[in-house]
């Protein structure tokens, strides 16, 4: 009997994507800055602190103060140094700065929402758990994503639902959402909204689907997966943050320095790639990735998160 493929990592269980090509990537060596700028559950965190040796030292960032301590109980066994840091890395160069760095010699930053937040039902990232609106990744400051559907335009919505979603039915389903918020029955938890998405744009299910083509439970689910997503880069800012991690990167690389960024997203993606290839017409990087690397089939069978990840990789220049 064939096994079944996974649809989730299972509850409570963390692998970090793309974890080989990330060090193959970085290239690290024994005696290096390296910075990590979203450390999660300290996946892919774990491997670089061992890298740098005892003269190195791990510099981590996150958004999330709740992953900080689970992070350090995972870190310290190591022994090497490191330093973590409740903070976005967007700012990434004031922590350096405050540090007494003047830059690093590889950087990682893993964007999106990690599998330990999506499991949380209370954090509302996830449509397949109930639980309340909220979807921010640093819990203590911001606005809710209640509060963002409550406060927008159905144009607004609309617009980041193409956007950020590359959701072909944008306009139907931010009409719903904000006629709901009208007549005052707004949706107050994950699992009305995505109930409302359904409605507005339902999916004609193609039972036997070409070679390739999304099954019938994933065309079912896809607008609600895109809205979602759309949802959590609005309410988090994140394009703006990944573009001001993408302008301070050559100014925070040391000569030689190594960067790696996982995408999950093609509005990421492009960011990624027009920011790296800019880089290297005007001298600030030595070599980039022609294309991004992606996750093999062993690891997009035991690891369902990595099946959309795009690692893109870049060379600080000598000068």
């Amino acid at each position: 009997m064939k096994p079944r493929r996974q649809r989730s990592t299972q509850p409570g269980e963390h692998r970090p994507v793309l974890l080989r090509e990330v060090l193959e990537v970085l290239a690290i060596q024994s005696g290096n800055v390296v910075v990590d700028c979203t450390l999660g559950f300290a996946g892919h965190s774990l491997e670089l602190l061992k890298a740098v040796g005892p003269d190195g030292c791990l510099i981590a960032l996150d958004l999330d103060a709740n992953n900080l301590k689970s992070a350090e109980e995972r870190l310290n066994p190591i022994g090497n140094l490191f330093s973590l840091h409740h903070a976005n890395f967007a700012g990434v160069a004031q922590v350096l700065g405050e540090l007494g760095y003047m830059g690093c010699d590889a950087l990682l930053a893993d964007l999106g929402v990690s599998s330990m937040q999506i499991d949380n039902p209370e954090r509302g990232f996830s449509f397949a758990r109930n639980g309340p609106l909220d979807m921010r990744m640093d819990p203590s400051r911001g606005r809710t994503a209640f509060e963002i559907l409550q406060s927008l335009s159905t144009e607004e919505l609309a617009e980041a639902f193409r956007v950020y979603g590359d959701e072909p039915e944008a306009e139907k389903i931010a009409h719903a959402i904000t006629e709901r918020f009208r007549t005052g029955k707004p949706p107050t938890s994950t699992r009305e909204l995505a109930s409302l998405i359904s409605e507005a744009a339902p999916v004609t299910i193609q039972y036997n689907p070409l070679p390739g083509q999304p099954r019938p439970r994933q065309q079912k689910i896809r607008p609600i997966a895109r809205v979602f997503q759309a949802l959590r880069i609005l309410v988090n800012r994140e394009l703006a943050n990944l573009q001001e991690l993408l302008r301070v990167l050559p100014w925070i690389l040391n000569p030689r320095g190594r960067v790696a960024i996982i995408s999950f997203h093609s509005g990421e993606d492009r960011l990624v790639k027009r920011a790296f290839r800019e880089g290297l017409r005007n001298g600030f990087y030595s070599q980039v990735s022609e294309t991004p690397l992606r996750a093999g089939p062993e690891e997009r069978y035991n690891n369902p998160r990595s099946r959309s990840a795009k690692l893109r990789w870049a060379i600080r220049a000598t000068s």
